[in-house]
């Protein structure tokens, strides 16, 4: 027999879109794209369930607490970096080219770089980093304890300094001006500034005024690079 349809007056009931199972890659996902849109003070077990259209208790059966969630996510992120094989004859190169990839990859997620700060990334995909820029080094033939040293400091400074852009990149945006107009406009203060700064108390700050506002964010990068690296040529076997 078939079925008869309801009453108008009674109210159809919608059956609800099926969630997608819930995984530890699905929180991490949604974490990511939060934190991409918003910044890394947006994610929240709270806001990560409300992107997944559950409630916060249900994370934590795969998910420990938000410090596991954020070092889950940067190591997300830090998968997206290529490594090449070393190559004794490229050091130097490689090295570069490294840093020069995790930067771009850090400077993509918004403020990401910020969970490395005070913290030893242990996931996969950050071990997998830290034994490619060691084994670059120690095959160009920088001593173990010098390299080991340099990546840390290395690392260090590539957090450090993508974080630095994302903060400049959250106050562009709130400023409402288009990048170009902001920087010039930032520089451009803080050369004034200078400019009216006693000349006999402060006489390099006063008459160089000019050259300490030269460079955006990634040419500063690259000379900053280019200081650590040069700086482990003194390590080499043979170097005076």
């Amino acid at each position: 027999m078939s079925e008869i349809p309801p009453p108008p007056w009674r109210a159809s009931r919608r059956s609800a879109a099926p969630r997608k199972p819930l995984s530890r890659d699905a929180i991490v996902d949604a974490a990511l794209s939060l934190l991409d849109r918003e910044g890394l003070d947006a994610v929240s077990m709270r806001r990560v369930a409300e992107e997944l259209n559950t409630g916060a208790a249900s994370l934590y059966a795969h998910v420990a607490n938000k410090d596991e969630l954020l070092e889950l996510a940067y190591d997300r992120v830090l998968g997206e970096i290529r490594l090449p094989e070393p190559d004794p004859a490229r050091w130097r190169a490689q090295i570069r080219e490294i840093a020069q990839e995790s930067y771009r990859v850090l400077a993509a997620h918004s403020d990401i770089a910020r969970v490395s700060l005070a913290n030893v990334p242990t996931g996969p995909n950050s071990v997998r980093v830290a034994e490619a820029m060691l084994g670059v080094l120690i095959s160009g033939g920088v001593p173990p304890q010098q390299a080991a040293w340099a990546v840390d400091r290395i690392a260090l400074y590539i957090s450090a300094d993508a974080y630095e852009g994302s903060l400049y990149q959250s106050r562009q945006r709130a400023s409402g001006k288009p990048v170009d107009e902001f920087v010039a406009d930032f520089f451009g203060q803080v050369h004034d500034y200078y400019r009216t700064l006693p000349p006999a108390r402060f006489p390099y700050l006063y008459e160089h005024a000019d050259v300490l506002v030269q460079g955006d964010g990634e040419v500063r990068f690259e000379f900053g690079l280019e200081l650590l690296i040069s700086g482990l040529d003194r390590f080499l076997p043979g170097a005076g």
